[in-house]
This record gives structure tokens, C-alpha cells and sequence, in this order.
């Protein structure tokens, strides 16, 4: 009786041990997953770093300078492509998307034309999933690959057959239950412009008087006003951003969160979307802390590392104590080694227009590669096929010869193989220095670069791309698509041409939970 006693006594002592022990480890794990930073995306589209915080003054952003004053301020960021979908394919996995065969804009829009992701590569949603967080993406993802979107986000979303998939927005007041979240904030950005109520929007217009363009750039009143345009886009966003923040804040959210207000590209003007200048590539990147607790991003602090915006989905994880895959291409962007030498950028397919450029970026020189020398800077671009009055005007002051010889270098029919600048004393890039002979040394170094990378990520732009992706394009665009490649398929789909342009303008699908 005495040993059943005691052996009684020490069962239950094991399992009273066991139950505190469990509960502990409950109570740890809890408190950890507590721990963890939100981290939420304030993702821009088509925008420049023409902010306040930036130097511009003369506009108000009270809203992003707030936030540039509690966050760090990144000065030198720049994309991994000018355009929406292929800059956006390489962020959202940390890996170039000329590595996956997600370059050209807007492929993997059918099944026919389908890219898929290997299935060791996870997209960084997926990564912050899989790590317990919980994730979504208010508006467009617009990914140049085949992907199960509830893999990546938890909400219904919408489903246009070129524009891809978008998130239904989801309110932050219900996201006090789902912590620790990560979170896409896609704003219109550059793109407020094409609201119908976009000039009713803007409180206080930009002076006119006082735009100072690049030089680049003619003095033209359409020239002028595209740019002022632009600048008070910037201006809605700034309200809109002073929203989202209020709302974190009303809800209890703020302070567990670390805050991203980045764009995809830079804005839409003659030489900067859709080429590798800086003006295409050119980022505003603020990161505010508002937990407080990570030592690497001081209130207040104007960082000039050379960022690429691959970094910001990798250097996210980091943040989150998520261990970064070793196939990423993007670096931990907060960490005590971080450091770059070169960010590299690549443009491919844009719509129907078909080119291969590359460039390598340092903080010093930009060497630029251009691989189709047989077509012009201006070959026909989707702005033609919009009829849009900036690009009309260019063509005009060209033909007129009204264009200095700065200006008019971007409308020749010819462009060099090579082009290399000297950026601190030339910013804007409008010295080719490619051919001259004290610049060798240079030359060498920054081609043998890219021609490295080229090799080592087995850059899928040296390869044809696949008939499906052309056709799309070519159903849609139609006479526009006049580049060489699409003569074969003229030939062998007469009836194609312009055939689906209705897609341009069909509304999006609801997907829902059950769908």
C-alpha cells in the first residue's frame, strides 16, 4: 500500500511537472509570438523621391515627413527593374526575376503562357506565413509567375486577365486579432493621375512657376505640367498615408509595427519609366520603427547605403527574426555587414515593346548595356498607344528641331551599345564617358560585372521568350507591336492582331473563400 502511495504521488507530481512545464513553454512561445514586429508595406506606384524629405520644397507632405522623422530615411535606393511587374516579381521573392523567367511585364497572364516558381523558391508572404504571421496585400500583386494566391495572403481577391490578381481591401481595425501581421498597402502613387477626380483631389497645387525640370527635359507647358502632375500625386498620397497611420494607431496597432513607404519604379516621363536611368529606377525607401526596439533604425537618421530593392523583402524577414533562404538574391539590408558595391537592373519586354537593356550601379558610375541597338529609345510604347500628350510633344520638338542637344539624344534613332556616367559629377546622366579612353579601367570593371552576373544567374533575357507571352501581346496591342519578333506570328495567326484588346478594359473577377 505504501509503494502504490508513494508511486501514486510521484504520477501525479509528473504530471502537475509536465502541465507547468507545458504551460511555460505556452506562456514563452505566446509571449514571443507577441514579441515579433508587424511589418506593413506602404507600397507606391510609379513614384520619385520627390519629397520633402528628399529636399523638395515645394510641396507639403506633413504625413511622410512625420514619418521620415521617426524612421530612417534610405537616400540611395534603386529598383531591380522600371516597371511595375517585373520589380515587383524580383521583391516579393528577393530573387532577380530575369533568375526566374518573370522579366518581361506582364507574362504568366494564361495558362498557356504559365511560368512557374521552382518549388524550393517561397515567396517572402509566404515565408512570414510559414513563420506565423499573418498575411495580406491590399490591391494589385501583379506577379509575372503562376501562383495560388491564398498561399501567399488570407483574403478574398479580384482577378483581371492582364493586370493579375489584387487583394479586397481588408480594414486595419480588423487586424487586432491577427498579430503579428505582414501587410501590403499598395497607393496609387504616380498613378493618382488617372483618377478621374484626381485634379479635385489636390487642395493646393503645385506653382507651376516654380518647377525646376532636368535637364533632359524641354520647357514645355505639357512637359511642365506632366511633372506638377506628378508632384501633386505625391500630395494625395500624403493624405492618404497620414490615414493609414491614424488608423494603426486608433487601433492599437502602431506600436508593434515597423512601417515601409517605398515605390516600385520611378515616375512616368521620357527617359525614366521604363529605362535604367535613375529616373526609372530612383526610389523614396522610409522605414520607421514604432516598437522602438530595433537599434539599426534611429529616429531621424538619413541613411546613403546603396540599396537594392530586393533588400527590402529579405531585410523585412531579418526584422521578424525569420531566417533568410540562401537562394535569395536580396540581403539582410539592417545588418552589421550589409554592404553593396553594385545594384543591377535590368529592363526586358514592356507590354508589346520589345528590349534587352542591363546597367550597374554603383554610387560612383552607371554602366549601361544595351542589347538591341537596332531600335530606338522611342521605339512605340503603350504611352503611344494611350495617345499620351507629354510623349506627342516629344515627338514634336524633335521633328521640329526644337530640342537642345542634351534633350534630343533620348529621340535619336540610334543608341550606343555602351553607356557609362560619372554620377557625382554628372547626376542625370547625359555624359557618355563609354568612349573615352581615360575611363578604360572603369568600363572594364563595370562590364565584367555584369557579364559575371549574367553567367552566374543564368539571366533568362539572353533567351528567347516564349510564343504564348508575344501572342498575348500581340492579340491585345496589335499594330503597335511592330517589333520583328512578332512577325512570325502575324504569319502564322493572321487572324490574331488587336484581336483581344477588349481585355485591356474587361472588369475583374471576385474570387472568394470557396472559390
Amino acid at each position: 500500500m505504501k509503494i502504490y502511495k508513494k508511486w501514486q504521488a510521484r504520477f501525479l507530481l509528473t504530471v502537475l511537472t509536465t502541465i507547468l512545464c507545458s504551460s511555460c513553454a505556452e506562456k514563452k512561445q505566446s509571449t514571443e509570438h507577441e514579441s515579433r514586429p508587424n511589418i506593413l508595406w506602404i507600397f507606391l506606384e510609379d513614384t520619385a523621391p520627390l519629397l520633402g524629405a528628399y529636399g523638395t520644397t515645394i510641396i507639403s507632405t506633413p504625413n511622410i515627413d512625420s514619418l521620415a522623422k521617426q524612421g530612417v530615411v534610405y537616400t540611395n535606393v534603386f529598383m531591380p527593374a522600371p516597371v511595375c511587374s517585373a520589380s515587383r516579381s524580383s521583391i516579393i521573392t528577393g530573387v532577380m526575376s530575369t533568375t526566374t523567367g518573370a522579366h518581361n511585364h506582364h507574362s504568366s497572364r494564361t495558362k498557356e503562357s504559365a511560368i512557374y516558381l521552382p518549388d524550393s523558391l517561397k515567396t517572402i508572404p509566404e515565408l512570414f506565413k510559414n513563420a506565423g504571421y499573418f498575411t495580406f496585400n491590399n490591391g494589385k500583386d501583379d506577379y509575372n509567375f503562376m501562383y495560388d494566391r491564398r498561399d501567399l495572403y488570407t483574403q478574398d481577391y479580384k482577378l483581371h486577365p492582364l493586370y493579375g490578381k489584387s487583394g479586397v481591401h481588408l480594414n486595419l481595425d480588423t487586424l487586432k486579432n491577427h498579430q503579428p501581421f505582414f501587410g501590403q498597402i499598395q497607393l496609387k502613387g504616380g498613378k493618382e493621375i488617372f483618377s478621374n477626380t484626381f485634379k479635385d483631389n489636390v487642395k493646393t497645387p503645385v506653382d507651376r512657376s516654380k518647377i525646376e525640370l532636368p535637364p533632359y527635359l524641354p520647357n514645355h507647358p505639357v512637359i511642365v505640367e506632366e511633372y506638377a502632375n506628378h508632384l501633386d500625386a505625391i500630395q494625395i498620397t500624403d493624405e492618404k498615408v497620414g490615414k493609414i497611420i491614424k488608423d494603426l494607431r486608433d487601433n492599437g496597432l502602431l506600436e508593434n509595427t515597423v512601417v515601409f513607404f517605398f515605390s516600385d519604379h520611378g515616375m512616368r516621363l521620357t527617359r525614366n519609366k521604363q529605362f535604367l536611368y535613375d529616373g526609372g529606377l530612383h526610389v523614396p525607401l522610409i522605414v520607421a520603427d514604432f516598437t522602438k526596439n530595433i537599434n539599426t533604425l534611429t529616429p531621424g537618421t538619413v541613411k546613403e547605403d546603396l540599396v537594392s530593392g530586393l533588400d527590402i523583402g529579405t531585410g523585412s524577414m531579418a526584422l521578424a527574426n525569420i531566417e533568410i533562404p540562401n537562394y535569395t538574391e536580396g540581403q539582410n539590408m539592417f545588418g552589421d555587414a550589409y554592404k553593396r558595391n553594385y545594384v543591377i537592373s535590368t529592363r526586358d519586354r514592356c507590354d508589346f515593346t520589345i528590349d534587352r537593356i542591363r546597367s550597374v550601379r554603383s554610387k560612383e558610375y552607371k554602366y549601361i548595356r544595351n542589347f538591341k541597338t537596332d531600335r530606338p529609345y522611342t521605339q512605340p510604347t503603350y504611352m503611344d498607344f494611350d495617345g499620351i500628350e507629354f510623349v506627342k510633344v516629344m515627338h514634336q520638338l524633335h521633328n521640329a528641331k526644337k530640342l537642345n542637344s542634351v534633350q534630343d539624344i533620348f529621340m535619336s534613332d540610334e543608341r550606343p551599345e555602351k553607356e557609362l556616367y560619372h554620377l557625382p559629377s554628372d547626376p542625370f546622366e547625359l555624359n557618355n564617358l563609354a568612349n573615352d579612353s581615360n575611363y578604360d579601367n572603369v568600363l572594364k570593371e563595370y562590364s565584367s560585372v555584369l557579364e559575371d552576373w549574367i553567367i552566374e544567374t543564368d539571366d533568362k533575357g539572353q533567351y528567347p521568350e516564349d510564343e504564348e507571352n508575344l501572342k498575348l501581346m500581340l492579340g491585345i496591342w496589335g499594330k503597335h507591336a511592330i517589333n520583328p519578333e512578332y512577325d512570325t506570328l502575324r504569319k502564322k495567326y493572321p487572324d490574331l492582331e488587336g484581336s483581344l484588346i477588349s481585355l485591356k478594359s474587361e472588369p475583374s473577377k471576385l474570387i472568394g473563400t470557396h472559390n
